[in-house]
């Protein structure tokens, strides 16, 4: 469980196993099977900070105006549209605390990028902070059941400004559900390590980007983030998530993010049927760029199970069940497969036959027991009877 101001080793609670500051400097058994990484993580984790927040006729670039770069960390305060706290933020964690505290949608994007960029350019320690019970929200647009959000024919807005508020919200969600990983988790940072933590931000900083993009096509459209409800289940998710960093993987990253893999396809070609090339352009390049965000989320899943000694799929079914939650077709495969998520971990058609290749820790661990019995008998002249 996790505790405000005092990490419980108990934060990972998968049964019979605790992940803890021992564990983390432990080789992972030799029963956990390897797994393939996305082939583009590394040269994602270096790209340089990216500036192209607008979108212009040929796609990202820098605004016209861009901003001032980073300030010198001083105690002076330093102003971001309004925000005068962030000059005394020493750390990524209390960084990330004052960009979920921020309400206004344009100002949370443009604070989390600057919060990345002074984290990177500065070489800010990670800290220590505690995230707010929930992130602040702006009056607009009203949050309701999933029922209660209306169709597009009842909007008031076109098809595609309809379909591109909703990518708005999920984007803005999106840069909370990442700020919220880096604080919560914060307390832990020697046991998951500065990288974890960097890859989270920068995910932030990918999701400021492109919901910068989404409000810009909205108002080239007339319209603007709030002229519709909208559900409040992303956040939910994250919630229920909120003492467990394995079932924070599993349910972001590995269910909610990769549901964007199999969407993106889809929606970029109902914008093409309904005309708007250049919203389609948009959405096509956050498509794009959510396979990284899957990849490093199925990466730290992986990294979390070896140091605990579970099999991933085994733990990511289990989490599937114990956190109820849903993975449901139809399925982008190829992009699935780019980031390495092997099928029969999410599609029940491939369960039979594929699972029967992973082991099972319990059946493994008995044999390494028995392993090691034998050696010890036999440094000793022994017999194992």
């Amino acid at each position: 469980m996790y505790l405000l101001g005092r990490p419980s080793p108990m934060f990972l609670k998968f049964t019979g196993k605790s992940f803890t500051s021992s564990s983390s400097s432990s080789s992972p058994p030799s029963s956990i099977p390897q797994y393939r990484q996305w082939s583009g993580l590394q040269r994602w984790r270096e790209s340089p900070i990216n500036n192209n927040r607008f979108w212009g006729t040929s796609g990202p670039e820098p605004p016209a105006a861009p901003s001032p770069p980073p300030p010198q960390i001083s105690p002076d305060a330093v102003d971001v549209d309004g925000v005068t706290s962030v000059g005394s933020a020493f750390s990524l964690a209390g960084l990330g605390s004052i960009v979920l505290s921020t309400s206004d949608p344009l100002t949370k994007s443009k604070l989390s990028h600057f919060s990345f960029s002074r984290y990177r350019l500065r070489n800010l320690p990670i800290g220590l902070s505690h995230p707010p019970p929930q992130p602040a929200r702006p009056p607009k647009p009203r949050l309701v059941p999933p029922r209660e959000i209306p169709v597009p024919k009842d909007s008031g807005l076109p098809l595609n400004a309809y379909m591109l508020h909703n990518l708005a919200h999920v984007e803005l969600n999106a840069i909370d559900l990442a700020w919220d990983t880096v604080v919560r988790f914060s307390p832990y940072k020697e046991i998951l390590g500065e990288q974890f933590f960097a890859d989270f931000a920068r995910v932030a900083d990918d999701e400021s980007r492109h919901f910068a993009w989404c409000s810009q096509r909205l108002s080239e459209l007339g319209f603007s983030y709030g002229d519709m409800p909208a559900h409040n289940m992303l956040w939910r998710e994250c919630k229920k998530s909120s003492d467990d960093v394995a079932a924070r993987l599993a349910a972001i990253p590995l269910v909610q993010e990769a549901r964007g893999l199999d969407a993106g396809p889809r929606l970029v070609k109902k914008l093409v049927g309904f005309g708007d090339h250049r919203t389609s352009d948009i959405v096509s390049r956050i498509a794009d760029e959510e396979v990284a965000h899957v990849a490093v989320g199925f990466y730290w899943f992986i990294s979390v199970c070896r140091r605990m000694g579970r099999v991933p799929c085994s733990a990511f079914k289990d989490l599937l069940r114990e956190y109820n939650l849903e993975v449901k077709g139809p399925f982008n495969y190829s992009a699935r497969d780019d980031v390495g998520l092997p099928r029969h971990w999410y599609d029940a058609s491939f369960s039979d036959e594929q699972s029967k290749t992973e082991p099972l820790p319990e059946v493994y661990e008995r044999l390494a027991h028995i392993i090691s019995m034998e050696s010890e008998n036999a440094s000793t002249g022994g017999t194992l009877e």
